[in-house]
Parts: C-alpha cells; structure tokens; sequence
C-alpha cells in the first residue's frame, strides 16, 4: 500500500519516478490562461487568513460543500472567515477521489509545510499554522508566484480594460516574472444579451470613441488588439458557452451588412433572433480572427459549457457561482469544422487551441485538430510546432481520470510530444500545484506507455518530452520571451 501523498504521489511505476523527480519537478511554471486579477499583483496583496485565498472566489470548492450538505451561509453568506474554513475542513473527509482533496493537500505542504490531514480535528491546527505563515514575507501574491517557480502567467481581460496595473508589473524592475493580459471579447460577440446595449456604450466610454455601428465596433477592437499587442499579449479567448455556432451559409460581406443592422437593433433596444445573432457573431469573429492572425495570436475556444442552469441562485448570487455544468448537446464539432474550414479558407485561421468541456468530444476534438495542422511560412520561428492544439483537460476535467483520458486521446490521435501541457484556469495564487498535479499524471503516462513495452527506455528522448511538454511547448507556441 503507497502512503497517502508521498513523494511518489501517482507516480506508479519506476520510469514515472524516474522522470518526474530528475526532470519534470524542477521545471518552471507558464500559466498561459488563468483569472488571476493583475491589481492583485501590482499592490503585491497579502492575505489576513487561509478562507481568504481559498473560499473567497472558489466555486470548485463551493460546489463540493454544497454537495455535502453545508449551509450557503457558510459558503457565500455572511459567516465568519473561521466559521467557513471550519465548514470546507468538515467536507474534506467525504471527498475521496475529487481532485480538491489532493489540490488542497498539495497546497498545504508545498506553501504551509503542513505534512498531515485536512479534517474536522486538524481544522483549527491548521488554521493557526496558515495563519501564521501568512503574516511572513514571501506569502504575499508575488512571494507566492516566485516561490512557485512562476516565469509567466496570462491573465484574462476584457477589451475595455485600461490594463494600468499590467503597466505597473511591466515597467517595476524588482518583479521579474511576466504577467500578460489576454483579450477577451466576449461581451462584444453576444448581441442577444441583457446589458449588451449598455456594455457597448461603457466601452465607448473607455475607448473615447463613440461606438454608432458595427465598422465601429470593429476599428475600436482592432486599436484595443494593437494596444494589448504593445503590452505583450499573446492570446486572445472566447467562451462559446453551449454551442459553436457559425454561418457559412451568407457570404463574409453579407454578413457585415447583417451584423451592423443587429448590432443597431440591439442599441435601440429592440429584441434579436438567434438566425441574425449568429450572423453577427460569425462577422465578428471573422473580423477578430484576421486581427489575431496579424498580430500572430493564439486563439483559444472554449466551448461545451450550460453557464447558471439554476435561475434561483443566478439571481441570488449572480454569475461564476459554482452553478454551471457540462452541456451534452450534438452538432458542436460539425459547426466548429465549418468555422475552421471558413477562417482557413479566408487567410484567417490564427493558431488555435480548442477546449470542450464535454470529455466525451475529446475524441472528436483531436481529430479535427489534425484537419488544420497546416504548417508553413506563419510558423517560421516556433521551433516546427503545430498550427492546432487539443486544450488540456479543464474545470470538471481536471482531475486523474479527465487528465488522462485527455491525453491519452491526444497520444491516440496526434503528437503527444508536442502537447503544450497545463493551464490553472484559476482565480486563486495557490492553484500552482495544479502543475504540478498535471506533471505527475503526465509522467505516470509516459511510464506505461515504457513499462507496458509500447515504448522504448529512451531516457534522453522521454526527458525532452517531458521538458517540452511541461514548459518548452508552451512557451514556443505562444512565441513567449522567457528563458
């Protein structure tokens, strides 16, 4: 029987020890998307206690105390910091095989030192221990990163954001770790949408540019690209919620026509059908993805997610709340096949990586990845990675089981080697050990791949891959300037 934990956390064979501990354990942290608030590193933020880096914004954990029974009050309302902490350790002992109980161990040892159980019984040991440390030095948000081993990290940011404290990180000379604003347009592409109107006049407002029509929503985000493009942005992401919806069934100008005739009926307050809504969003994206392909962007599409199925606590507690699922509708790869094939066909197509929330589409997924894997004159200089990638497994994926079908699937299908590896996708600065989680999985793979005899024992060739896969890749595929 292994120890709970150990060193050799799922780490179940000799070459995945071997591999993990002498090359994938030292390697440092890219975190190219994530929700960290760039504010919060530019003031370099402390934290008064453990609730208030772990609760304040998880809903990953808030779902599983929910699911044990704990009162909102204790997970949203208005209980003490102590008394939600207390509640989050009394769910730990019912959490056996989610992804939270190792994440929240890891995180304890790796950050608190703390060797033990998270439990009912240890909660106020651990309380006080966390606390304590909490109030040295190096545990604020940047003694944090750079303990973690951190070299870059993208945030995720909307079009109208001034991006004043990424300016601030950019120009202090004693932070030397990257922190990149990612663009986000989503607001702009969902004209159906309460609050669109208002959205675009806030916008207006922020670009000091007078948003009257759809040409001039495009100039203003084509100017947003190139000031984020000054400040290191690498990539832009889209949610596409539920659906990939696209037409190809109008031409590209006919569809701006379209689009600025909605985009008009929207700012007059007039409802829209979702045939003309996807138009509109098919010219815009038609128009982004020229501007991410000019700039040499990666484009991230996110996609397969049913966003605040329950109207009685979205009204409650509003979005992000932990009340959001997987949505297992068809017709999504067809309709993302046709999105690719008109972009490509349009000189449009930037690098792509496209991540469904449903894992039953992995397969799909990595098959369509291989139909655009053009290479050429656009990737000069990314070290021969291709155009297209799988996403990794993500939000209700990324856990042992989501995490290697995700990448036995891109094995089965493409090149694992060129895999560029683990994103957090978190809002919390402890979430790094997520990699670390990624690394090990990563490496209890390649083993059985060697150890079952499907592989040779090609130590300098399995270094690399792990090398390349946990940071190299990623940072040749985005073109990010670190070392």
């Amino acid at each position: 029987m292994n120890n709970f934990m150990d060193d050799d956390f799922l780490l179940d064979t000799e070459t995945a020890r071997m591999l993990y501990h002498t090359y994938a354990s030292q390697l440092p942290i890219i975190d190219y998307h994530c929700h960290i608030d760039a504010k919060e590193i530019a003031e370099d933020k402390r934290y008064e206690n453990i609730t208030q880096l772990w609760l304040g914004a998880d809903h990953y954990k808030w779902r599983a105390m929910r699911s044990c029974g704990i009162s909102e009050r204790l997970i949203t309302g208005d209980a003490s910091d102590y008394e939600k902490f207390e509640a989050f350790c009394s769910a730990m002992p019912y959490l056996i095989g989610n992804p939270l109980y190792h994440w929240s161990h890891l995180e304890l040892k790796r950050y608190f030192g703390f060797e033990g159980v998270l439990s009912p019984e240890t909660c106020y040991d651990v309380w006080e221990l966390t606390k304590e440390k909490l109030q040295s030095p190096e545990m604020s948000a940047r003694g944090i990163m750079k303990m973690s081993n951190v070299k870059l990290i993208c945030t995720t940011n909307d079009p109208s954001e001034s991006l004043e404290h990424h300016i601030a990180i950019r120009e202090d000379k004693d932070f030397d770790i990257s922190v990149l604003p990612a663009f986000r347009p989503d607001k702009c592409l969902y004209v159906e949408r309460d609050g669109f109107a208002k959205y675009i006049k806030d916008f207006s407002t922020a670009a000091g540019v007078e948003i009257k029509d759809f040409k001039t929503l495009c100039e203003v985000l084509a100017n947003r690209i190139q000031y984020f493009n000054v400040l290191g942005c690498r990539a832009s992401d889209h949610s596409l919620e539920d659906s990939v919806v696209f037409d190809v069934s109008v031409s590209a100008g006919q569809a701006e026509s379209i689009a600025d005739i909605v985009f008009k009926k929207a700012m007059a307050g007039e409802g829209i059908d979702s045939d003309t809504a996807r138009i509109y969003r098919s010219a815009l994206m038609r128009f982004l993805a020229k501007q991410y392909t000019k700039y040499g962007w990666v484009m991230q599409l996110h996609f397969g997610a049913m966003r605040n199925v329950s109207p009685m606590m979205f009204s409650l507690l509003g979005a992000d709340a932990g009340y959001d699922t997987i949505h297992a509708g068809s017709g999504r790869i067809a309709s993302l096949a046709s999105m690719l094939g008109a972009l490509e066909a349009e000189s449009a197509l930037p690098r792509t990586i496209l991540y469904s929330l449903n894992p039953a589409e992995n397969t799909a997924v990595a098959a369509l990845v291989g139909c655009f894997q053009r290479t050429g004159e656009e990737l000069e200089g990314l070290s021969c990675m291709p155009k297209m990638q799988q996403g990794s497994a993500w939000w209700f994926n990324d856990n042992i089981d989501g995490m290697r079908a995700q990448l036995t699937t891109f094995a089965n299908q493409s090149a694992l080697g060129k895999f560029i590896g683990m994103t957090t996708d978190s809002r919390s600065f402890l979430s790094y050990t997520r990699h670390e989680y990624f690394r090990r999985i990563f490496c209890s793979v390649l083993g059985g791949y060697v150890e079952r005899g499907e592989y040779p024992l090609d130590v300098d060739t399995l270094a690399q891959m792990v090398c390349d896969v946990c940071y190299n890749n990623t940072k040749d595929y985005f073109d990010f300037r670190v070392i």
